[in-house]
């Protein structure tokens, strides 16, 4: 009997110890092993290169950080986004995106909507067990994670409305530390087809969605689903209640004919918040000349992604020769912007403190300083302040 309450009293300890492993260092191996850098810095540029850098404001349009268990407030060597790292790059404005769902097997060319990756992620960060198998819960406990690390730093604001940007950018020429974020949602299958749903993410703060993810929903097709199809009728109320409650429209992922669609239904300007252009590299992901046009035209903002799939090369010029395109087929850059897709399971050349390396490359490559600020923050500061609400 001795022999027997020492094995499995070993085989408990055994347990024990592959489960504390899992949960301390699996999300971190995950996080690391999916949100490479190719150059972690330092990074070095001539002086005069980065006295201009600190005279922008700096926005982005896309991050996933709130996805991962990693304290936002405290500076980290993995992944892309924290807010060390958000000053160390001068970045005044981040938009964090809440993912709740992607398909096993994800790619950019067609994906059911029966399965989910991210449960796994959930459960092995130990997220309360009323997000696994809820999608509407594990947003809001997304932005409950950004909404802690606003009361833990005094330096890190949460920008729900006109005047809270408006009290921002005033009190951050007084503090270039200041920091804000805006949340987002990655796709409406996260209202679970309950209308009523919408009211609680807007009442938790988020102000940019977009109709889908990687795989078709109640809403839309995805750009990289199976129907091809547009806005479903559950998806034009959706589209009416972000116009009427300034919660801005976000058409990245969703099929070209839900662009269209939106097109039709507003008048506000849209937001591409990260991807490419088909010009410079052809996948499904990224918006074609017709769509680019389209977005210029609304007043919008394209938000042009870091990586390897979204620009078809990687590095600083790959970023340029993208957004060089939009330039072109325009006639301006008032409607580039910056989507980097941080910590959004892809490799990236630099973590958000090196942005600077962009900076430098547009420099480089003949941009004026005009269109860089422009690029860096001023457009999509534009879109925030005609679309945002007046007050929370």
């Amino acid at each position: 009997m001795k022999g027997y309450r020492t094995i499995v009293g070993t085989g408990l300890l055994v347990v024990f110890a592959l489960a504390t492993v899992f949960f301390v260092y699996a999300p971190r191996i995950a996080a690391d092993r999916f949100n490479p850098v190719l150059s972690r810095g330092p990074y070095a540029v001539p002086d005069s290169v980065r006295q201009f850098h600190e005279s922008l404001l700096i926005v982005d349009l896309h991050a996933d950080q709130t996805l991962w268990d990693r304290d936002v407030t405290k500076r980290s060597d993995v992944g892309h986004v924290d807010l060390p790292r958000l000053r160390e790059g001068n970045v005044a404005i981040q938009v964090f995106s809440a993912v709740t769902k992607s398909p096993v097997g994800q790619n950019h060319e067609r994906n059911e909507g029966d399965t989910d990756r991210i449960t796994r992620l959930v459960v092995g960060q130990l997220w309360p067990v009323r997000t696994w198998n809820s999608l509407l819960e594990r947003a809001l406990y997304q932005a409950k994670k950004l909404q802690i690390a606003e009361t833990k730093d005094a330096l890190f604001r949460i920008l729900r409305s006109k005047h809270d940007l408006d009290t921002f950018l005033r009190d951050r020429k007084q503090n270039r530390k200041l920091t804000a974020g805006i949340l987002a949602i990655e796709g409406m299958h996260t209202l679970e087809a309950e209308i009523s749903n919408f009211a609680r993410l807007a009442d938790a703060g988020f102000r940019m969605m977009a109709a889908t993810h990687f795989f078709d929903n109640e809403v839309s097709g995805s750009a990289h689903g199976l129907s091809g199809e547009g806005l479903s009728p559950l998806g034009r109320q959706m589209i009416k209640r972000q116009i009427a409650q300034g919660i801005m429209i976000d058409v990245a992922h969703i099929s070209p004919a839900a662009i269209d669609d939106i097109l039709e239904m507003s008048d506000e300007p849209l937001v591409f918040s990260h991807g490419g252009v088909q010009a410079t590299c052809p996948t499904p992901r990224n918006l074609s000349d017709r769509h680019i046009k389209a977005i210029a035209e609304s007043g919008g903002v394209i938000g042009v992604g870091y990586w390897d799939t979204a620009l078809c090369g990687e590095g600083v010029d790959a970023i340029i020769r993208a957004m060089s395109h939009i330039r072109e087929l325009t006639g301006s850059t008032e409607n580039i912007a910056l989507g980097s897709d941080f910590d959004g399971t892809v490799t990236t050349p630099f973590d958000t403190a090196g942005i600077i390396m962009l900076t430098e490359g547009l420099l480089s490559a003949g941009y004026t300083e005009t269109e860089i600020r422009q690029i860096m923050g001023e457009n999509a500061l534009r879109v925030f302040l005609q679309v945002l609400p007046l007050s929370d």
